[in-house]
């Protein structure tokens, strides 16, 4: 156990969540089902049953440093690795690698998103397990795939092959989030699985992978071996960090490594990546609306809609909508059908460009 390591990658925006996710305040911080816990809160709180707390560690924007901290208080400072600007997935992965093996050579570690829902959590931490005893025997870099329960668009892929280590299936190919027709023909083949983001490896194994495909990043940290895990780490990160690419782990490394295995897992997950994914988790009336919680809506000839309200004092009443998104936070009402959700970043986007930073 003392060699087992988390990282919870915490910086993302989340703006498809806006209004309620801001930029100053995103997803990851917010309680979305009134458990009086944060997803951030909710993820520490699962791995924690299974690893401890001193090998918990949480990558994250440097703006959102003392955020973690006010809601993880748990974590000591170096437990929190603050990133000086956002360089996706494979360059904070790569940091906090280096980083734990400065702290243990033999790490085996588990990384993990900080908005996912976990509904079984005893089969999960017993899948954790079994992932991180397999990375300590084999030199694999190890994911998670969901089966899938429909064609979806808004997740990756993962297919599998018929090798297999034990539990473990060998890969054959990612492919990023695909349009409806792709996704049909992958759910209907019975070959492929949603791609989690949940990632396994020893730490030495990953950090292999990134020296045989992304070199350029391994090389620029490297001239700071020294420093990791030592009061200077945060000064070579701050000048160092914001050269690395902009990648993600699964395009950097994960689609090109040929020791990549699939564990298939069946734990209750979902992506809270969208008001849709919050919608069709939520509790439905008798028309199929969902009001998030215990919000006060008055719902008539309306069906399929979803209702967030951050005050809770907030009286709604819906007449005559169907599958819509409503949600309220602070000094922004949104307002738009479900199906085009994936507009909402275009939506921040023309707030900013038209009113400024204050409703973002």
């Amino acid at each position: 156990m003392k060699d087992n390591y988390c990282v919870i990658m915490g910086g993302g925006i989340g703006s498809r969540f806006w209004p309620f996710s801001r930029e100053s305040y995103p997803k990851q911080f917010l309680d979305f089902f009134g458990t009086g816990r944060s997803l951030l809160q909710m993820t520490f709180d699962r791995f924690n049953k299974i690893i401890p707390t001193e090998n918990i560690y949480v990558v994250t924007n440097e703006k959102y440093g003392d955020l973690i901290k006010k809601q993880l208080p748990e974590l000591a400072d170096k437990q929190i690795l603050l990133e000086p600007n956002r360089r996706n997935t494979a360059p904070c992965i790569a940091y906090a690698a280096y980083h734990i093996r400065a702290c243990n050579p033999n790490a085996n570690i588990v990384v993990a998103p900080s908005d996912h829902l976990i509904q079984k959590e005893d089969v999960f931490l017993r899948d954790v397990q079994q992932g991180l005893d397999f990375v300590r025997e084999h030199q694999a870099l190890v994911t998670m795939g969901i089966k899938p329960t429909r064609p979806e668009t808004g997740y990756g892929y993962i297919q599998s092959d018929e090798m297999k280590l034990g539990d473990f299936s060998k890969v054959k190919t990612f492919t990023e989030k695909p349009n409806l027709e792709l996704a049909k023909i992958f759910y209907e083949s019975g070959e492929f699985f949603w791609n989690s983001g949940l990632f396994m490896w020893n730490v030495n194994t990953i950090l292999e992978a990134f020296n045989k495909f992304l070199p350029d990043l391994t090389a620029r940290f490297d001239l700071g071996l020294a420093t990791f895990n030592t009061a200077e780490e945060r000064a070579f990160i701050q000048e160092h960090y914001p050269y690395s690419p902009n990648i993600s782990i699964d395009y950097g490394i994960m689609e090109k490594a040929d020791n990549v295995y699939m564990l298939c897992v069946d734990f209750g997950w979902a992506d809270l990546g969208t008001w849709g994914s919050l919608y069709e988790l939520g509790d439905k009336d008798e028309q199929e609306n969902v009001v998030l919680k215990n919000g006060k809506a008055l719902m008539y000839e309306s069906t399929k809609n979803l209702v967030s309200l951050e005050n809770q004092d907030r009286l709604v009443i819906v007449q005559g909508l169907d599958d819509h998104i409503i949600a309220e936070s602070g000094n922004v009402l949104l307002i738009c059908r479900k199906e085009d959700e994936q507009r909402i970043k275009q939506y921040v986007a023309d707030a900013r460009l038209k009113f400024g930073d204050k409703y973002n």
